[in-house]
């Protein structure tokens, strides 16, 4: 959507689908596509990654899998990477590269195990 687009009051519509029902993940995205990570799936942690693109309605497709399974998570991101951080009492950070589908890679730990994240990010214009 344009900026113009978001500007106006209105009700929301039915943009499609994630590949797997999940509560307690988190989402980022690049402005192109938008990322979900994580989150309870079936009663168990999930590992599930999907994206879809921003600019087109449609459902949501398998961008990969984190490294660890987590719920409770918090993700954030710039124009190339994001990062998903803890969650499920966990101290892992993952990182993929948006623009590119593909599996997390360890991107480091955080200093004690985090049962709900957070995030935040600072990317410049």
């Amino acid at each position: 959507p344009t900026p113009s687009t978001l500007s106006f009051l209105s009700n929301s519509t039915d943009f499609g689908d994630l590949t797997v029902a999940r509560k307690g993940g988190s989402s980022t995205g690049d402005g192109t596509k938008g990322i979900w990570m994580g989150g309870e799936e079936s009663g168990t942690q999930g590992v599930t990654i999907d994206y879809v693109t921003i600019a087109s309605t449609g459902n949501a497709t398998d961008f990969g899998d984190a490294s660890v399974a987590r719920s409770g998570c918090g993700a954030c991101s710039d124009y190339t990477y994001a990062v998903i951080s803890g969650g499920g009492a966990n101290n892992t950070l993952d990182r993929v590269t948006i623009q590119t589908t593909g599996n997390a890679t360890d991107f480091g730990d955080l200093t004690a195990n985090s049962d709900t994240g957070c995030s935040t990010s600072g990317a410049a214009a």
